[in-house]
């Protein structure tokens, strides 16, 4: 039986280990594969890993540079990012009980490490502020994103609240500025097949039987803008701007669809204007109905509350 990740190199700093699997290939060392599977980490950072201890496999034993190649096989390992700058906005803490934790997360903060993100995750952050190590987001939401996010304290727990977004057995509603269009009949239930693009950072909608649904709804429109609902049905990467940008109304600041700005141009004065505003559910451990919601504006919603048409 394999070790657990947290009993081969526990959290640290709000950091768990990263993990890596060896994967057949003609390396001779497992320092040989590290160098190529991570180009831009040098050698030498891969040594002092592994002589402070921090590079394990997945029974526990350290790894030193000599060590021959084998698959399968796990490695653990911490991750560092330098030079790492910090992120000004944080999140909101809405609720913790014994099983979850909710916060009201703010525009430009990642839920979780990843890329260029490690300490300036809310995940990590969170974990900093709790002393809890076991915290896992049951769902995610983007970096751009504003809004709830659900944490899992307990593992032993974890799979009933993973299910309910599995299963559909939860009600999510975001609110989204976007151009307004008088051709376009609302509410409406759209429905498309959703897929990888030709680049990682976008999501395309192509022929093909739906996988993905949203219930968009229009709430007010003023100028030229509409204050819409969005009501995922399914939950795929980027869906809810996929979608919107797909009907020809993408969500206002968006910088990746419909076109994709530069990587290092994010302006923090136009955050996309899309929140996750509700949760609903019926909690699964204890049969008690949750509310959530997001305390949380969008910037450009101001302007509905006094001149908008409402429907």
């Amino acid at each position: 039986m394999k070790a657990p990740a947290a009993a081969v190199l526990p959290t640290r700093d709000g950091v768990g280990p990263s993990c890596v699997a060896l994967v057949a290939g003609p390396w001779a060392t497992i320092t040989d594969f590290l160098l190529q599977r991570f180009p831009a980490q040098p050698r030498e950072l891969w040594l002092r890993r592994m002589a402070a201890g921090e590079v394990i496999d997945e029974w526990g034993v350290p790894v030193t540079e000599q060590r021959p190649f084998q698959s399968p096989l796990r490695l653990y390992y911490y991750r560092h990012v330098p030079h790492e700058a910090r992120i000004p906005f944080d999140y909101e803490l809405l609720y913790q009980d014994a099983h979850l934790v909710v916060i009201d997360k703010p525009h430009f903060l990642p839920v979780v490490p990843s890329g260029d993100y490690l300490q300036e995750t809310a995940l990590v952050r969170l974990k900093r502020q709790l002393a809890i190590d076991t915290l896992v987001p049951i769902h995610r939401i983007d970096r751009d994103t504003a809004g709830l996010v659900l944490f899992s304290i307990q593992p032993d727990t974890r799979n009933h609240y993973q299910a309910l977004f599995r299963e559909h057995r939860i009600r999510k509603s975001y609110l989204a500025v976007a151009p307004w269009r008088a051709d376009l009949q609302l509410p409406l239930l759209h429905s498309s097949r959703i897929a990888a693009s030709s680049h990682f950072m976008q999501q395309c909608e192509v022929a093909g039987p739906p996988n993905t649904s949203t219930h968009i709804t229009l709430l007010q429109r003023a100028n030229g803008l509409g204050l819409y609902s969005l009501q995922p049905v399914t939950g795929h990467r980027h869906q809810l701007r996929v979608h919107m940008a797909g009907l020809g109304i993408p969500i206002a600041h968006d910088g990746i669809y419909p076109v994709l700005t530069a990587k290092g141009s994010t302006d923090t004065t136009r955050p996309l204007q899309l929140l996750a505003e509700t949760l609903e559910f019926t909690d699964p451990v204890n049969g008690e109905a949750r509310h959530f919601s997001s305390r949380r504006t969008l910037a450009l919603a101001s302007c509905f509350s006094t001149q908008g048409d409402v429907y």
